[in-house]
């Protein structure tokens, strides 16, 4: 049996708080791990770097983009495509796939500011590949330094073949993070793809984007 989507999958909203949503549609792609397979060894994978620290370090993960009308990887991204389009009704400009290789590459948590306009936002993430932590937390949580898992109020712990979208405030109000898995043992790579929007309303993000660089010189 070939990877597919189910378009009979419900799409289940969740609300964080009055403005902010997740919607989930687990086992969106049937057969999920031939895709995994397939993008593993067909993507032009690139690493990235980081101003960090006074000095460049490598991003714990490596990445690819595509451009609206680019061919996809795999024909289960063009017909994802489709339904978030045609479910939300918004055109997305073109979309991402980022590959963490085993459970010690991850994310921190932040928020994709880089859209600039935050207030009304869809990030729509597709997975693939190991079932692992996905964190959320309120951006304005006073202990998240010290808090267990740094404030982690929910996992979503996507797996193979989910899909979900984060929506309205998600990007101005909360912060999301892949943590890092080290010393797990066994298949921990995960891949996920990627599709962003905004509307552009409100107010524009103060202030420099996660990527940008950071100097710590006194």
């Amino acid at each position: 049996m070939s990877a597919a989507v189910d378009r009979t999958v419900a799409f289940e909203r969740q609300w964080l708080d009055a403005t902010t949503w997740v919607d989930l549609a687990r086992g969106f792609v049937t057969e999920p791990d031939e895709v995994y397979d397939h993008l593993a060894a067909t993507v032009p994978w690139q690493t990235s770097r980081l101003w960090r620290y006074e000095k460049w370090v490598e991003e714990p993960r490596v990445s690819s983009a595509y451009q609206a009308g680019q061919a996809a990887p795999h024909a289960v991204l063009a017909e994802t495509l489709d339904v978030l389009q045609r479910h939300y009704g918004v055109t997305f400009p073109g979309y991402s796939v980022l590959w963490y290789r085993d459970g010690n590459e991850g994310q921190a948590f932040h928020r994709d500011n880089d859209l600039r306009y935050c207030e009304d936002t869809l990030v729509a993430i597709l997975t693939f590949g190991a079932r692992r932590p996905w964190l959320l937390r309120r951006r304005d949580r006073k202990d998240k330094w010290i808090a267990p898992h740094g404030g982690a109020e929910h996992d979503l712990s996507p797996a193979g073949g989910d899909l979900f979208v984060m929506g309205g405030r998600a990007q101005a109000d909360w912060e999301h993070s892949v943590p890092r898995l080290p010393g797990a043992t066994g298949r921990f790579g995960r891949i996920s793809a990627q599709w962003r929007w905004t509307s552009r309303r409100g107010r524009p993000e103060p202030g420099d984007s996660y990527r940008a660089p950071r100097n710590f010189t006194r």
